[in-house]
């Protein structure tokens, strides 16, 4: 009997199952430093963010990036793992466009700022587009299924966006901002206006 009960556990508890994801952030090694948590504080604010965790996630890719290009930085110039893995590095920036094609050198990926990134996301696109009313307004607009990225719907604020693909971002073709089917509320009050007006009619014709 001890079998039957021995094996389901082990396998539950074994290491590389598919259900387990490494974390994508890091949480600050001082959690009460004030300067730190005003500039968090200010960043939420400023693009629209709803936890701190989203800011988390952007420095630990932006730690990653510099760590990589740092590491490059001490091999020689003409070094073929310099080359190759340098050129992926900042061909990659420069699609999401984080980085100009003035700038592509490894040097600059050392300059790189929180807010480099957060410029590229969706959510802040889309208000700098004038499809929202406020950054948060864009937020809600996303969340709701309104935006889409070339034809494909797209529902997470912090989508990144190419470079060339920025220009095709604009509302669904289903969302009734971009011309489809009036939503609920509109049809409900439709509905109420129209037996409204019928009951007008009726009164008139008595």
């Amino acid at each position: 009997l001890s079998f039957f009960f021995f094996v389901p556990f082990a396998a539950a508890s074994m290491p590389g199952a598919p259900n387990v994801c490494s974390k994508t952030y890091k949480t600050p090694r001082r959690p009460f430093e004030k300067d730190r948590l005003d500039q968090e504080l200010k960043l939420l604010g400023e693009f629209g963010l709803r936890c701190k965790r989203e800011v988390w996630r952007v420095k630990l890719l932006l730690a990653k990036t510099r760590k990589a290009a740092r590491e490059l930085l001490t091999l020689e110039e003409k070094d073929p793992r310099r080359l190759f893995e340098g050129n992926a590095i900042l061909r990659r920036l420069l699609r999401i466009g984080v980085l100009d094609e003035e700038h592509m050198k490894l040097d600059y990926v050392l300059g790189l700022k929180v807010e480099d990134f957060l410029e590229r996301r969706l959510q802040t696109q889309v208000f700098k587009l004038g499809l929202a009313k406020s950054i948060h307004h864009a937020r809600v607009l996303i969340r709701q299924r309104h935006i889409r990225v070339r034809k494909q719907v797209v529902n997470v604020p912090s989508f990144v966006v190419r470079l060339d693909s920025q220009k095709y971002i604009d509302f669904s073709l289903k969302s009734p901002l971009g011309g489809g089917r009036p939503g609920r509320v509109a049809r409900k009050s439709a509905k109420k206006g129209a037996a409204g007006a019928g009951g007008g009619d009726g009164g008139d014709d008595e």
